[in-house]
Formats: C-alpha cells, structure tokens, sequence
C-alpha cells in the first residue's frame, strides 16, 4: 500500500511540473487575417461594479461588527 502511494505522490509532482512544459502562451490579439476592431481592451462592465458594491459592503459589514464588539467591551 505504502509503494502504491509513493507512486502516486510521484506521478502528481510530475505532472504538475511537466504541465507548464506543455502548454505555450499566444502573443496578444487576433492572427493577422482578423479585424479585431483595433482594440484587445477588456470592458470593465457590470460585473466589475458588482464586486466593487460586495466589496465596500462587506467592509461596512465588519466595521459595525468591530465597533459593536468594541462598545460592548468598553460597556462592562
């Protein structure tokens, strides 16, 4: 049983570092035969807002935990 797992443990630490070695990474854009519109840009739209408003309200959210938790320290 103790072979069986060594073998494994193996064969995951070198799949994991022989993946990068497989895998290549494309220049930026289109190939020249494509009218991309001049522009790669990604648009910032509703779903970048979405985790802006999560954001500020879960900082809120632990504001007022923080200064229950301190008021009521600072009660007794």
């Amino acid at each position: 049983m103790k072979n069986i797992s060594k073998i494994a443990a193996f064969l995951t630490v070198a799949i994991i570092l022989c993946t990068p070695l497989l895998s290549h990474a494309a220049g930026p854009g289109f190939g020249g035969d494509v009218n991309d519109g001049g522009s790669c840009a990604a648009p910032l739209d509703g779903g970048m807002s979405l985790l802006i408003v999560a954001g500020i309200g879960y900082g809120a959210k632990k504001l007022a935990r923080k200064k229950k938790a301190h008021s009521e320290n600072t009660a007794d």
